[in-house]
């Protein structure tokens, strides 16, 4: 990672975006039926709770979308957040969203880590996406 910008929004000094899929939760199935289905991936709760002592976190997931349909009349982000509570996680994240918060880093399975364009289509090549 980069030194902090000179001009970064405060929140991009203190907060952490970490995605759930993948992260925290298992997600051996995918989108599957929209619920939030496995378990916690190993040593995730330890993270989480080391991390939110010294950032604010933010959890991110297409699953909150408000497009998304409802399952059990429920809304996906109120999904998220049972499923975080259930596993004594929610209280560590200041939010549940949808959106890429702003963020010091991010944590996320799916992501590349952009140093150049070269390397990140290297990268992509690697992962037999290109």
């Amino acid at each position: 990672m980069t030194e902090i910008r000179k001009h970064s929004h405060p929140d991009e000094t203190y907060q952490i975006g970490i995605d759930l899929d993948g992260v925290i939760h298992r997600c051996s199935k995918g989108f599957h039926d929209g619920t939030i289905y496995d378990d916690i991936l190993p040593d995730a709760a330890q993270a989480v709770q080391m991390l939110a002592s010294k950032y604010t976190l933010i959890c991110y997931t297409a699953k909150a979308r408000s497009d998304r349909p409802l399952v059990g009349g429920k809304t996906g982000k109120e999904l998220v957040e049972e499923w975080l509570e259930k596993h004594q996680l929610l209280k560590y994240f200041k939010e549940v969203t949808s959106e890429k918060p702003r963020a010091l880093c991010y944590i996320d399975d799916k992501g590349i880590r952009f140093t150049s364009w070269a390397d990140s289509i290297q990268q992509l090549k690697d992962l037999k996406i290109l």
